[in-house]
């Protein structure tokens, strides 16, 4: 029995043993394994080197070189910017940066700058807020709430080649949310409203307006219809209609006397024939 308890110590002893092994070889050691989405920088004696390490295993020398190691993932970062808009507006804008570490300047970055904390801290947030400021300066608060696609590329373009002086890539630029002060958010909904009232005015005086030239039109036709009615309508043309309508009597009036028929010439009713008049 006390020869397997022995056993057993001495293999828990060997398995910690080789435990602290791979450790030191792989933290201390020659071993390095860089993981997915970061480069290693190469140090050695704390000066950093033109290698760059890629993902996957890796030897170094211990003591001597040690390995930083940086993601080159797309990262994001929100940024609330306080600026003032041309017309001296005080606006907040809450802008969203993604961005990533050139893969192929990570140790110059690292060199100048240091870890990804840093660079948001040292060059991010203060890049995008200069940037920010400098272009919603060119607008009046009331541009920055209509023209936001505009403002957005200005901020995009100028940002975009400000960080890669430093080695970082811009991938995006979203603009969240824009914040105005109580009295000047009021003022423009007042003003929207104004806006969509003398709008829907302007319509109902253009309907109106539409409306009395169709009516004019209608009775300019229906003068016109008149017009050419009268001009067809010959004392030929009246006689005719009165004697197709005619039963054939002579309208009366109390008392048995006729009347005169419209001054329609009875003696014409049957028309020459051959040359001849009919009795």
């Amino acid at each position: 029995m006390r020869n397997a308890q022995e056993i057993n110590q001495n293999l828990i002893i060997a398995l910690g043993f080789a435990a602290a092994i791979l450790f030191l070889l792989f933290s201390a050691g020659p071993l390095v394994v860089v993981g997915a989405g970061y480069r290693g920088v190469v140090m050695n004696f704390g000066k950093v080197q033109d290698t760059i390490l890629d993902e996957g295993l890796h030897f170094r020398i211990p003591v001597m070189t040690d390995i930083k190691q940086l993601s080159v993932r797309v990262q994001k970062t929100d940024i609330l910017a306080q600026v003032g808009s041309k017309d001296l507006q005080d606006v907040k804008l809450d802008v969203a940066v993604n961005w990533h570490i050139d893969p192929l300047k990570v140790n110059k970055l690292y060199q100048n700058v240091g870890d990804e904390n840093q660079v948001i801290n040292r060059i991010l947030i203060p890049a995008v807020g200069e940037v920010v400021k400098a272009a919603a300066a060119k607008k009046n608060a009331e541009e920055i709430l209509t023209k936001r696609p505009e403002l957005k590329t200005e901020i995009d373009d100028s940002l975009d080649e400000r960080l890669g002086n430093y080695g970082i890539i811009l991938d995006s630029v979203s603009l969240l949310d824009v914040d105005f002060s109580t009295e000047f958010a009021n003022a423009i909904e007042q003003k929207q409203i104004a806006e969509q009232e003398a709008q829907r005015a302007a319509y109902i005086a253009q309907k109106a307006e539409r409306e009395a030239e169709a009516e004019v039109n209608r009775a300019r036709g229906r003068a016109e219809a008149q017009r050419l009615l009268q001009l067809t309508l010959t004392p030929e043309v009246l006689q005719n209609k009165a004697i197709e309508a005619w039963d054939g009597k002579l309208p009366t009036v109390y008392g048995g006397e006729p009347l005169p028929f419209l001054n329609i010439d009875l003696m014409g009713l049957q028309k020459p024939q051959n040359g001849q008049v009919a009795p």
